[in-house]
Parts: C-alpha cells; structure tokens; sequence
C-alpha cells in the first residue's frame, strides 16, 4: 500500500510539474505574439510581393548572396587588436549639443551622430533620420538586455520634424519600438526594406507614410534619389521570424552629392555592385564594430570598412556602429582605433565627430580629433 501512495504521489508530482511547464511555454508563447514590440507578420499577399520584387526571397525568407552562415567555427586569430580597455568605457563619454537647426542650402550635407548607427543625416534640404535608438536598452524590454553606456545627447522630444525615418532592418539596436512610437508624429515618412513595414503597421503607424523596398529599387523625393542596396547581414526580433525581413544599405543621391550608408554589413561583392552602379560617392558611413572571428559575414573588421571605402570610390568616411552598445567582445573603442590606423594608410579622410556634434561635410578636417582616446 505504501509503494502504491509513493507511486501516486510521484505521479501527481509528475502532472502538476508537466502543468507548469505547459503553463510556462503557453506564456512565453502569448509573450512572444501579444507583445507589440516583437512586431508584426507578413501575410500570404505580402510574400507573394516580395517574391516577386526580391530576386534573394523564397521559402518566406530573405537569404544573401553566396554562401554565408551567421556564426562559423574558426581558428583565425584577430592579431590587429589596438585596445585593450573594457568593452564598456571606465569614463564618461563626451556629449555635444547638435547644430543641426540652423538653416540648411540644399547643397549642404550635415550628419548629427547619436550614437552606434543612429544619426541625422541634413541633405538636400531634408532631415533624414536613420535607425534611431534613443531607449536605455537594446531590447524588446525595459527591464532587461543590452544597456548603453553613452546618454544620447538629445530626446526624441528634442529632435526636428523628420521628412524621412530610414531604417536598414528590424534588429534591436537598429529599430526601437518605443524611440518610433515616441517619435512617430514628426516623421513625414518612412523608407524600409521588404517585410520591416509589418512592424511599423503593428504599431499603428499610418500605412501611407511608409514605402517599402526591394535590393535595387530607387525611390525619388522631391529631387533626392534613395536606392536600397544589398547589405550582408540577416533580421529577426522573436525565436522563428529569422531572416524574414529584409536588411539593407542605403544610397543618397541629389544633383550635388552622394552618400552611402551601409547598415549592418559584413564584407562582400556587393560594395563592387554599388559601386558599379553608382559610382563614386562623396562621402560613406560604414558599420566598422561589434565583430568577432566567430561572426566574421555578419559585421565587418575595421579593415574590412576601410576596403569597402576605397572600393565605393569615397574620399571621407566615418565609421558607425560603436560609441553607446557592446554587443561584441572586443575594446568598446578598439574599431574606431584600427578604422582609422587603416584609412590613414590609404590616405583617406576620416571624420570622427563626438556623439551629438552635427559634422559638416564641407570642413571635414574639423571633425578629426580623436576624443576617445582619453577616455580609459
């Protein structure tokens, strides 16, 4: 009789331990689709668009050129390390207050930079605001996930009306649901690659200011020419909608300049490709962070950045990607070091602005002071 009462007992254990696990997998899954900032989902119509649009889309996802894996087991050694602080400044960082008001001519290009790839680029006569992330955490929650170590300079509250909010794909550190929601009322429009619409949609962002966009396609605004072009990255914001966006770099283009922003890249053919279309380019922001030997497609090497510069024909670069996350295991300024140790050697202009200086193209000498490098 005992051994039959254990028996029981174990079973009950057995079915109130197989409850909460239900119970749990049940919340996490409601988590996971109820929580607005995950985002939304393509319907049947939209990936029969993006078939038909995206030469690099099938099966429901977007896939890039070659052969290219996320993570690769590798023995290469990383033997340019020039940093060896933490992957967190022990100091402050410096904070500027941006320019960017004052009047703008449309043969005049400013960029304001915020911090890791988000900016302010003034060109045109537009304000053009690209992957904005004013939130404390690179995360779909507040509580938890990757902190910055840099305030940005500004609020959302504080920036001008937004003619166009650029976004190169969904991940974290690049489209912030709450920095959108708090600034959706001064954005005009938003341009984004095939998919990263669903998101905005489901944050009930008004359908007809967004555009999305297919690798090649171009779209003219009064007068300015942005073509989106391929990156070699991937997307994704929950555990099963990997690569079901599409990521992107970017090509500004009016009568006076061209401008490239590369998003999220590692290193490939495709910078050839642009340029191949394209030509040379005025001036390029160029992911140059956040890269490890064991993720080397996904982000580049600062060499890497450096080549792609050269081959999109630019003579001044600035490198993006850094300065407010670690998201890799390397000095929180050991890109920006080797970026430029390796464009002097070529004899390109890097401007290197503080966070929240608004960098004018046409004095880039004065933007090359090297701050970081009297923070510990």
């Amino acid at each position: 009789m005992g051994q039959f009462l254990k028996k029981h007992k174990l079973i009950r254990i057995a079915v109130v331990l197989a409850a909460v696990l239900l119970g749990l997998l049940l919340a996490v899954f409601l988590f996971l689709r109820l929580w607005p900032a995950f985002g939304g989902r393509a319907s049947g119509k939209d990936k029969a668009d993006y078939a038909a649009r995206a030469q690099n889309y099938r099966d429901g996802k977007f896939y890039n050129d070659g052969d290219f894996q996320i993570m690769r087991e590798t023995e290469r050694k990383d033997d340019k390390v020039m940093s060896f602080k933490g992957v967190k400044p022990a100091g402050e960082i410096p904070m500027m207050t941006p320019e960017y008001g004052q009047p703008l001519s449309q043969e005049e290009i400013r960029v304001t930079w915020f911090g890791h790839s988000s900016m302010l680029l003034q060109m045109h006569g537009m304000n053009i605001l690209i992957d904005p992330i004013f939130s404390e955490r690179s995360s779909p929650v507040a509580f938890a996930g990757t902190k910055r170590f840099s305030t940005p300079p500004i609020t959302v509250e504080d920036l001008p009306h937004i003619d166009i909010l650029v976004l190169s794909h969904d991940h974290y550190d690049h489209m912030d649901y709450k920095t959108i929601m708090n600034l959706d009322e001064k954005v005009e429009r938003y341009i984004v690659p095939l998919g990263v619409e669903n998101h905005l949609e489901r944050w009930k962002v008004d359908t007809k200011k967004i555009q999305n966009m297919a690798w090649w396609e171009e779209t003219e605004i009064d007068g300015l020419t942005i073509g989106c072009t391929p990156a070699r990255h991937y997307s994704g914001r929950s555990l099963d909608d990997q690569s079901a966006t599409l990521w992107a770099s970017w090509v500004f283009r009016d009568e006076n300049h061209q401008v490239y922003e590369s998003g999220d890249s590692g290193y490939g053919e495709q910078f050839r490709q642009v340029h191949d279309r394209y030509g040379d380019f005025d001036f390029v922001l160029i992911d140059c962070a956040q890269y490890d030997v064991t993720w080397p497609e996904v982000h580049m090497f600062p060499e890497e950045a450096i080549a792609a510069v050269e081959i999109l024909g630019a003579d001044t670069a600035m490198p993006v990607h850094w300065g407010a996350f670690s998201l890799a295991y390397h000095a929180w300024d050991d890109s920006v070091e080797r970026f430029v140790a390796a464009g002097e050697e070529t004899g390109l202009q890097i401007v290197t602005p503080k966070i929240g200086e608004t960098l004018k193209l046409n004095e880039p000498g004065d933007y090359q002071e090297r701050w970081w490098r009297d923070i510990p």
